[in-house]
């Protein structure tokens, strides 16, 4: 086996930051009037600014392969190019199309010669089943080299256009209708955004991450649907947008990402705990021994709950080893993990022999993954 490294990491955010007065600006306000909930989510998530790769009359300005496409070539320069690379995998949660693949779409912008490929689906974890694949390939020695990607272009969807149809049909029935809130919740929390990373079986330059080991898990099999676009729920039961009549995508808003918060709230951090935990303790590895711990957190109301969840596990962490950008960034799915890995790579912060751990959770059905880097 090869030891694999991360020699180089890119990220790119479309357009200028977005203040929280300005968001229904941009993603318009449904049936004419404010968000209800949008201060109190607003004031709970602790994200001040986002990306949105739209335009100000609600034009997409980049699409999610583009997004990513960029990312990838603020990779490379002189030294190396993706010319020279081995196995692109991009993952994303919601691809510009039903099919062709995300990854197909991106590397056709990418262009130069055929390269091998994977499209991993899912939501925030989607990014780091890209990572992992880039790494094995790496690590048995299938490619040489491999770039891995996370990316979102959700802001189209959160658009007050979408759901319309939705109000229209509730006027008819309610004096004062209001989107529920388990779709209107999401429209304060996700932005647009892409990153990458190259991966090679040499280090590059003055500073690399060697991956020590990663570690993913699905709780699907004990715990229900949790975040999801494409379907609803009727009659206690989960439908599939293909079981739908086509009228019915826009009375019943089909294709807004949704949550239900109470599945959310329950289970998000205490399974997330117990996973990195039992990795802690099977890696023989304490949170003393980790110099910066990277959580992808929706919000930072989980943040405490994180920390406390941890420290009754016996696994504290001190204030100074997290490190995250949430606030000023935004919450961008799969795109996360690399935007703050990216962001401390070139802070100038990272020494030969820091260590990071890189903590992802999905919420979708509850997925995670965990990995270990050291400065090298």
């Amino acid at each position: 086996m090869n030891e694999v490294f991360i020699t180089r990491t890119s990220s790119f955010l479309p357009n200028e930051a977005v203040e929280n007065d300005n968001m229904e600006q941009i993603l318009g306000m449904v049936g004419g009037h404010p968000s209800r909930v949008r201060s109190i989510i607003l004031r709970q998530n602790g994200i001040k600014k986002r990306y949105y790769s739209l335009d100000r009359e609600g034009k997409i300005v980049y699409t999610n392969a583009e997004l990513t496409a960029i990312a990838v070539n603020k990779l490379f320069d002189q030294a190396i190019s993706f010319k020279d690379i081995d196995l692109l995998a991009c993952g994303t949660s919601l691809p510009d199309q039903l099919f062709p693949s995300h990854a197909v779409m991106t590397h056709g912008l990418l262009g130069n010669k055929p390269i091998d490929l994977l499209s991993p689906s899912g939501v925030c974890c989607a990014g780091m089943h890209a990572f992992k694949h880039a790494y094995l390939s790496v690590l048995s020695g299938m490619s040489q080299n491999a770039v891995s990607t996370g990316s979102e272009l959700v802001s189209p969807v959160l658009r007050a256009d979408n759901f319309e149809e939705e109000y229209k049909m509730l006027s008819l029935v309610e004096e004062k209708p209001i989107i529920a809130f388990e779709k209107d919740f999401l429209r304060w929390m996700l932005s647009d955004g892409a990153g990458a990373f190259l991966f090679e079986n040499r280090c590059r330059g003055d500073l690399s991450l060697r991956i020590d080991w990663l570690e993913s898990i699905s709780y699907a099999n004990e715990l229900e649907v949790c975040m999801y676009a494409g379907a609803i729920f009727e009659n206690e039961r989960f439908k599939s947008w293909k079981e739908a009549d086509p009228l019915e995508w826009g009375r019943e808003s089909y294709f807004a990402v949704k949550q239900n918060t109470r599945l959310l709230g329950a289970h998000v951090i205490e399974k997330g705990v117990d996973f990195v935990c039992e990795n802690l303790c099977k890696h023989d590895i304490g949170f003393n021994e980790i110099d910066y711990v990277l959580p992808h957190i929706s919000s930072m109301y989980f943040f405490d709950k994180l920390k406390k969840g941890f420290e009754m596990k016996g696994y504290p962490v001190a204030d100074g080893q997290w490190f995250l950008n949430l606030p000023y960034v935004g919450n961008v799915g799969s795109a996360s993990i690399y935007l703050m890995l990216d962001e401390l790579f070139y802070s100038g912060k990272l020494k030969q022999g820091h260590r990071v751990l890189l903590l992802v959770p999905e919420s979708s059905r509850f997925s995670y993954s965990v990995a270990l880097l050291t400065a090298v």
